[in-house]
């Protein structure tokens, strides 16, 4: 679910990096900074850790990128200090912020002590002639984040209870697939071999149920990639949501071949009522120009 994870933490990054950005400009001060280094880093960093509960790591970095002081972890533990002094200023929190001269957020990447994905948001300090003095920094777990700015993320309760809902729909319309096959199958097979005898309309209907079941069963691979197993969107795909159109498509399908049954059918029986056919052929094109209004707007709304 990683690729679905990142995808997710794209959208909202902007909204989370403001999130933490706010909690740690609230509760950063510079009143304990007179009593030294040392206690004053190892302050901030408490509170920090107090009021981002879903912090995996806490710690501090000098100006030249080396961690200096305490670091917290994920219980709270202070951790051994054999990372003090560990030169961290080729990571990508340290030399955005430097560059930005503000907080940062960074792309997700791997932690090496956990081997988790994590995010680190980067807090820069500076004294009254702007020295940077020193460089917090707070370290989360990409599934934490998402719970805390996404709630519906895959990884939530509510992500995890949408993908076992949609598995049961999906094996259900799977088992309707099947059967609209096998009936397709059976009743195309039960025409026999006697090409003369075969009625059109027979033809049509065996037709109709294997693209029908061929439509549902497109319709369950989509629902089944994108909801239960997160499987990332073509870019060429827009952000239009493929189970729709899917299931759009699957109508159109099957309207179109039913408007076809019944304009041969009218033809050779009763002219009269061919109307009805173009009533359906007509309510299809509609369908079919709402469907291309949709996936262009949404390809519109991405470019924006």
């Amino acid at each position: 679910m990683v690729i679905k994870e990142i995808q997710e933490y794209a959208n909202i990054r902007t909204k989370a990096r403001a999130y933490l950005c706010y909690i740690m400009s609230r509760n950063i001060s510079l009143v304990n900074l007179e009593s030294g280094t040392d206690s004053f880093v190892e302050h901030q960093l408490k509170i920090l850790k107090d009021n981002i509960p879903q912090a995996d790591l806490v710690y501090a970095l000098n100006a030249q990128g080396q961690q200096i002081g305490i670091m917290l972890t994920a219980k709270g533990e202070v951790d051994s200090t054999h990372n003090i002094g560990t030169n961290r200023s080729n990571r990508a929190y340290y030399y955005r912020t430097l560059k930005e001269h503000r907080c940062v957020l960074t792309d997700p990447y791997p932690s090496l002590g956990t081997n988790k994905m994590v995010v680190t948001s980067s807090f820069p300090i500076y004294d009254e002639k702007n020295n940077l003095m020193f460089i917090l920094c707070v370290d989360i777990q990409l599934k934490d984040i998402l719970k805390m700015v996404y709630p519906s993320s895959v990884d939530s309760n509510f992500g995890q209870f949408s993908k076992v809902v949609y598995g049961a729909f999906s094996v259900a319309l799977f088992a309707v697939a099947l059967l609209l096959f096998v009936k397709g199958v059976s009743s195309f097979l039960s025409l026999g071999t006697h090409y003369s005898t075969i009625d059109i309309n027979d033809m049509f209907q065996a037709t109709i149920l294997l693209t029908l079941a061929l439509a549902i069963f497109d319709l369950v691979k989509a629902i089944f990639e994108e909801e239960v197993l997160g499987k990332e969107k073509k870019e060429s795909d827009g952000d239009a949501h493929q189970t729709m159109i899917r299931f759009l498509g699957s109508i159109i399908i099957a309207l179109s071949i039913e408007a076809l049954m019944l304009v041969f059918k009218f033809a050779l029986t009763d002219p009269e009522k061919l109307l009805y056919a173009v009533y359906l052929i007509g309510g299809i094109t509609a369908l079919m120009i709402g469907l291309s209004i949709y996936i262009k707007s949404n390809k519109m709304n991405k470019n924006k």
